[in-house]
Parts: structure tokens; C-alpha cells; sequence
């Protein structure tokens, strides 16, 4: 018997990165995996890929949010495993930040895994684990990311406070914060092989231990925090980034 067998498991923005890498862990583990995203055909792709089941859902959209928690219990009941991954980044100074893209992010990061978790709460088995993907930035400073590393500043705070509300229901509640994990944000920000080979280069550069993450190491330390073995770990947030910031 796998350790996630019997075990329902929602994974927000598991079309790719994290989140995906994240599905193919809880996946191999025996878990029955919904993944969510924004555009059907890559959360479709996905989901073939995988062998795990897709919902259209936009974090940043209310009613979206509604619908997924409906259509999860509908079809599977209650739930397990909450790994609220999907987000956004984007870069601007103070000085030339735009409400816009303040919105834009905030939506995602901030307000939308609020009342994800917030909506989904009724429909969590006692005992169940909540992760939440935060940052190391939401602790250290980074020029022209002052929106992005408050969104997930918000999120730690978020955790830490659901962890008490929620611990009278043993469910437990934690962040992980990654560093440089090899996804594809920024071939997706439209650079250049040559630009993202050197941005790969300097990342590894500033980690001790000479190499940039990979999406199944955040799962592997998503089903770490959801196993028994993490039964008394709640509201902490778990820095997974080869000890950059330790520099």
C-alpha cells in the first residue's frame, strides 16, 4: 500500500513547475491528484501526462475559486492534501509601480490563496495538510520586487494564523519558501537562451550548494509536510533554496 492511497489531494497551478512536479510525487505516492490552472489546453496536457485530473480554475477569479471547491467535493468528497501553489512574480521598482500590476499580483498571490484556503477549510478532513508556497523572498529584499515579496510575506502570515485556527481539527498548516527551482518562469518571461543560460549560471553562483532546485524536490518536501511523519509540524514555513540565504 502507497503512503497517499485513499488520499484526495488538490494541487493549485499544477500545469508546470512546482505544482507539477509537485502532482507527479503525490501521484506516484497513491494519491488521487486535481491540478488546476488557467488555460484548459496546457492543464489538459497536464493531466494525460500525468494520469491525475484537471479543473480550469483561476486562482485570482472569486467565482473560480467557488467552482473548483464544488466541483472537488462534488466528485471526490472531502480533502487530504491543499497545496496552494499557483502565483505570480513581476518585476518594478517602487517609484514605477502601476495599480495595475499591483492587482495583478496581489489577486493571485495574496487574495486568491486566501480564499482558497479560506473556501476549501469546510471541506478538509480533520488531519488533513494545507502547504502553502511562499518565497525566500518574502524575507529577504530584492530591488523591483517589493509587490511580489509582500504578497508572500502576506502568505507566512497567512499560515501561521490558519495553523492556529485550524489545530483544534489536527489539520496542519505550513509554508515552503523556495529559492532558484529550475521551472519555466522565466523562458515564459520571453528571454533568450543565451540571457537565461546566464541567469541560470549567476542563480548557481549564488547557491553554496552549486546547483539550482528541481520541481520534485518541492514535492518531495510537499509530501514530507503531508505525511504522518510531519504530524507534529504546523505553521512553519520551510526554506527549501541550497542555502542562499545563507549568504
Amino acid at each position: 500500500m502507497k503512503k497517499f492511497d485513499n488520499k484526495i489531494a488538490v494541487i493549485t497551478g499544477g500545469n508546470s513547475g512546482m505544482g507539477y512536479g509537485t502532482a507527479k510525487v503525490l501521484k506516484e505516492m497513491g494519491a488521487t491528484v486535481i491540478i488546476t490552472g488557467r488555460r484548459q489546453e496546457a492543464i489538459d496536457q497536464a493531466a494525460q501526462e500525468l494520469g491525475v485530473i484537471a479543473i480550469l480554475s483561476d486562482q485570482a477569479k472569486l467565482e473560480d475559486i467557488d467552482r473548483l471547491v464544488s466541483e472537488v467535493t462534488e466528485k471526490f468528497g472531502k480533502v487530504d492534501i491543499l497545496y496552494i501553489n499557483a502565483g505570480v512574480s513581476g518585476t518594478s521598482s517602487i517609484e514605477r509601480e502601476t495599480p495595475e500590476n499591483f492587482d495583478t499580483i496581489n489577486n493571485i498571490n495574496y487574495k486568491g490563496v486566501f480564499f482558497t484556503l479560506s473556501k476549501f477549510i469546510p471541506y478538509l478532513n480533520d488531519g488533513a495538510s494545507v502547504v502553502v508556497l511562499s518565497s525566500v523572498l518574502a524575507s529577504t529584499v530584492s530591488p523591483g520586487l517589493s509587490v511580489y515579496s509582500a504578497s508572500k510575506a502576506a502568505v507566512n502570515s497567512i499560515v501561521k494564523t490558519a495553523a492556529l485556527e485550524l489545530a483544534s481539527r489536527k489539520i496542519r498548516v505550513n509554508s515552503i519558501s523556495p529559492g532558484a527551482i529550475d521551472t519555466e518562469l522565466f523562458s515564459k518571461m520571453g528571454m533568450a537562451d543565451e540571457a537565461l543560460n546566464g541567469l541560470t549560471d549567476y542563480l548557481i553562483s549564488l547557491t553554496p550548494l552549486g546547483r539550482i532546485g528541481k520541481p520534485k524536490e518541492i514535492g518531495q518536501l510537499v509530501a514530507f509536510l503531508s505525511s504522518d511523519e510531519a504530524s507534529f509540524i504546523t505553521g512553519s514555513d520551510h526554506i527549501i533554496d541550497g542555502g542562499s540565504t545563507l549568504l
